[in-house]
């Protein structure tokens, strides 16, 4: 079993219903209108309820951040890279959008990264199994239970994940400050992933020469670049903010021209990937 905390994690986790539940555990001192609609919500699903002091439910999370709720449950399932195309997109009839992490480390990054790729519409996501933050206890909380929503895959090797979703026709996007285009004038409205590196280090060397294309965030002040997870932010609300213009713009008949014409010079339709 595994320790989940925090009022967001538990709620989520209840609502996605993908996680067994063994019991979920309240502190006796705790008592508010939030807890009580989570209590009602875990006996309508039946899922057990016990209480403790709070001292003992931060023995049991290992952290005073619990917010006075724990849950004991089954580890979330983690998919295969294949898995993730086993469901139909985020947006019914949009392109694909996926997110592949190459070896982010800090779980509070993982965790707000998860948490703006559920926000975002992201289809799935990709991790590595080695030298990446695990999606623990942590990187949920600081999800706010997004991770309970996310299709997320862990691979061994992710230039080759990245390669089968090239034979996916999907198109791999870096993110490097050494990139040759602005992320902004770039057109996500096409089946992509999005990858995104180190904390510090950025894209391992392999993983950038197998990008089809590279991109950067202009900076006006003194640093080169953002905090990995806001550079995500920046990015992905960038893609979700095209799709949304694209699908209304389907919709309407008017088509997506005027925002997207400076975007789609940058993707020629047959360029193949700088690692085909």
């Amino acid at each position: 079993m595994e320790v989940l905390y925090g009022v967001h994690p538990v709620e989520e986790a209840l609502k996605a219903g993908k996680r067994k539940f063994d019991h979920v555990i309240v502190a006796r001192e705790r008592d508010d209108l939030r807890l009580e609609k989570l209590v009602a919500l875990c006996r309508q699903l039946g899922v057990r309820v016990l209480q403790e002091s709070r001292e003992q439910l931060t023995l049991r999370a290992q952290t005073p951040a619990h917010q006075g709720i724990v849950a004991m449950v089954k580890p979330m399932g983690i998919l295969a890279i294949e898995d993730l195309f086993t469901a139909a997109p985020a947006i019914p009839g949009a392109a694909r959008l996926v997110l592949a992490l190459d070896g982010v480390e800090d779980p509070q990054n993982l965790g707000a990264l998860l948490r703006v790729a559920d926000g975002a519409g992201v289809d799935g996501i990709v991790l590595t199994e080695r030298r990446s933050a695990p999606l623990s206890p942590v990187a949920i909380k600081a999800s706010a239970g997004a991770a309970e929503h996310l299709r997320i895959a862990r691979v061994v090797n992710l230039v080759r994940a990245l390669e089968e979703l090239k034979r996916r026709n999907l198109w791999i996007i870096g993110l490097d400050e050494r990139g040759a285009s602005d992320y902004d004038n770039f057109d996500f409205t096409g089946d992509c992933v999005l990858v995104l590196g180190r904390e510090g280090a950025g894209l391992h060397e392999l993983v950038r020469r197998t990008c089809d294309h590279l991109l950067r965030i202009p900076m006006a002040g003194g640093v080169s670049s953002l905090n990995v997870s806001a550079a995500g932010a920046v990015v992905l609300y960038e893609a979700a903010r095209q799709r949304r213009n694209a699908a209304r713009g389907a919709r309407s008949g008017a088509g997506f021209a005027a925002s997207s014409s400076s975007a789609t010079a940058s993707k020629p339709k047959k360029l193949k990937g700088l690692g085909s």
